[in-house]
């Protein structure tokens, strides 16, 4: 079978590595890809939110199915598009990828439902959310209602910060059109943890927890990124919190956007807080993390692409959902300065023996060489029998990879360590 994945991220590239693996899969194209996934799979230049291209180059090449990784084209409704046209595709319908689309229609549903979340007010003018704040309790929480590249959540820990927080959304408008209704809500504590999850619109089939590490900085320092490392399974995540989970989140999630209208299909991504009350929703998106994706995927021990067309054929209740009992640790190279400024264009050494167990993001292939063009540049991975050893692997590696500009977080997975080992 012919099968495109539609997108360009270091995700992607854990993705394209899965995929590989099937023996179901005679060629593995990515729109656009970058220059580390093309070592993998045929590349093809193209814009991952242009549907109508998406469409046209699956119909002229017989694409038999398409996985749309990024949460934009599922938002904009990519996969009812190939359905349309005769293409399956793995990935929620746009009525059901609202749930990451719109905060404020994921805090609404869960609370008409009686899912666990934080508590919160919804502001569609920057007056009211400010004089709001004069009195909410803080910290706080402002979230932009639509995507913002997972940056649209800031963390407000002073009156001042949560103040200027609004000011730059709904005024500065830093995420555009996201921003023109916000959610303010309670801060939750405690432990977070990622559960992403297969699901065909009845079933759903939790993959291995993980724990992400956002700020740029060691120690948990810095400004919040798109992920600088990632663990899996996360040791907070025990089997009685997983119980409970599916119990009171995972299962009511399912069957609430079914009974509304909207099945989704797909992959389920869980943000839960493991607060004293209980595990809580800290948000929804509507696929594959990443860089969760990198520690997660290495894990899953059954053919990804049948779990795949399970969950878009409706027969996941059927199908084999095997992981390992292993660990998987990624280390995130980025380029020094992100997520603010940085330079690009650096050329990048990586080991021959290492380029199995590397996620490429920002990076593209110049005259033969494979250079710096992004931020986070590429997801490193150990997979061990333990968490330590795992990271010994993925640091070791980082260790060897060169480019100028290179930067890495030292304590990736130093928390969970500290839960583990006590």
């Amino acid at each position: 079978m012919k099968v495109l994945v539609v997108g360009s991220g270091g995700r992607e590239h854990a993705l394209v590595k899965k995929l590989k693996e099937s023996p179901q899969i005679d060629a593995l194209y990515a729109l656009p890809g970058n220059g580390g996934i093309a070592r993998d799979a045929i590349t093809v230049p193209g814009d991952a939110k242009d549907i109508p291209g998406v469409v046209a180059f699956a119909r002229s090449e017989k694409i038999d199915y398409v996985v749309v990784a990024p949460d934009d084209p599922l938002v904009l409704g990519m996969v009812d598009a190939l359905e349309e046209a005769g293409i399956p595709a793995f990935g929620p319908h746009k009525n059901a990828a609202i749930l990451e689309g719109s905060k404020v229609f994921s805090k609404e549903f869960m609370k008409r439902h009686g899912i666990p979340t934080a508590a919160y007010e919804i502001f569609s003018d920057e007056g009211s959310a400010l004089r709001y704040l004069e009195t909410a309790p803080i910290p706080t929480v402002v979230k932009a209602d639509g995507l913002a590249l997972g940056k649209g959540a800031i963390v407000a820990m002073t009156r001042e910060e949560a103040k200027a927080a609004v000011i730059s959304m709904m005024r500065d408008r830093v995420f555009g059109a996201s921003g023109d209704r916000i959610v303010i809500e309670e801060f939750m504590e405690g432990p977070e943890v990622t559960v992403l999850s297969f699901t065909d619109g009845e079933t759903v089939i939790p993959m291995v927890s993980s724990m992400d590490h956002k700020r740029a900085r060691d120690g948990d320092e810095g400004l919040n990124t798109g992920g600088m490392g990632t663990v899996a399974p996360n040791p907070y995540y025990t089997s009685s919190v997983a119980e409970e989970c599916m119990k009171t989140i995972f299962l009511p999630t399912v069957k609430a956007m079914r009974e509304e209208g909207r099945p989704f299909r797909g992959c389920l991504y869980f943000g839960l807080m493991l607060t004293k009350d209980g595990p809580k929703v800290v948000e929804y998106n509507c696929r594959f993390g990443d860089p969760e994706a990198q520690v997660v995927l290495p894990l899953l021990g059954s053919d990804l692409f049948t779990v795949m067309r399970a969950c878009t054929e409706g027969k996941l209740a059927e199908t084999e959902v095997r992981f390992s009992d292993g660990c998987a640790a990624c280390v995130i190279m980025a380029s020094d300065g992100y997520p603010v400024a940085y330079e690009k264009g650096f050329p990048i050494s990586i080991p021959a023996d290492g380029w199995d167990r590397v996620c490429v993001a920002g990076a593209k292939e110049k005259d033969g060489t494979l250079v710096t063009s992004g931020g986070r540049v590429l997801g490193v991975i150990g997979k061990a029998p333990t968490l330590r050893e795992a990271l010994d692997e993925a640091y070791g590696l980082a260790g060897r990879i060169k480019f100028e500009n290179a930067y890495y977080r030292r304590d990736i997975g130093a928390r969970a360590l500290r839960a583990k080992e006590g």
